[in-house]
C-alpha cells in the first residue's frame, strides 16, 4: 500500500508526536527529539500559525516519514521562502519514493500559498539526502554555523 501524504493542522498534535518519533529514530538522535518534546497546547499553536508547516506520509494509521519547516519573510524583497527543516523517512519504507512524494506535496503547498522558494540543507556525508536533493533541485556549496546566544547553548 502506497503511503498517502497530508499537511499536518492544529488537530494533529498527536500526529507530529508521531513524527517525532520517525525523526528521533532515522536520525538517531532520540534526546533531540522525544526527551524534551513541548506541551500540546505549544504544538496546537505552532500547528495554528502559518508560518510553521509539517507534511505526513501514512500508510494506514503509521506515520513513516515527514518533513517539517518554516516559512521565512524576507527583507530584502518583497517574497517568503520555505526552509525545509527536517525530513525523514522510517527504515522499512525507504527507497520507496516516500521522500519524493513528501517534496512534490511540498511544493505543490509552497505555490498555493504563494511562496516563492524552497530550501534545505545536507550534510556533506549524507549521500542519500544529497542524491535526493540533487534530482530536484540545484545544489550550492555552502557551510552552516550556528550561533549561540550570550549565555546560553544553542537549541539543541
Amino acid at each position: 500500500m502506497e503511503p498517502s501524504v497530508r499537511v499536518l493542522g492544529p488537530a494533529d498534535v498527536g500526529t507530529l508526536r508521531s513524527l517525532l518519533t520517525v525523526f528521533a529514530d532515522a536520525f538517531e538522535d532520540p534526546e533531540r527529539y522525544l526527551e524534551r518534546q513541548p506541551s500540546d497546547p505549544y504544538l496546537h499553536e505552532l500547528l495554528s500559525r502559518g508560518m510553521f508547516l509539517a507534511v505526513v506520509a501514512e500508510a494506514g494509521t503509521r506515520v513513516v516519514g515527514g518533513l517539517t519547516g518554516y516559512v521565512l519573510p524576507k527583507f530584502e524583497q518583497a517574497c517568503r521562502e520555505f526552509y525545509l527543516y527536517d525530513l525523514a523517512v522510517a527504515h522499512d519504507h525507504r527507497r520507496q519514493g516516500v521522500a519524493t512524494a513528501l517534496i512534490e506535496r511540498l511544493k505543490t503547498l509552497a505555490a498555493e500559498r504563494g511562496l516563492d522558494g524552497i530550501f534545505v540543507q545536507a550534510h556533506r556525508d549524507d549521500g542519500p539526502a544529497i542524491a535526493l536533493y540533487s534530482r530536484l533541485g540545484v545544489g550550492e556549496d555552502v557551510l552552516h554555523f550556528d550561533i549561540a546566544p550570550e549565555g546560553t547553548g544553542p537549541c539543541n
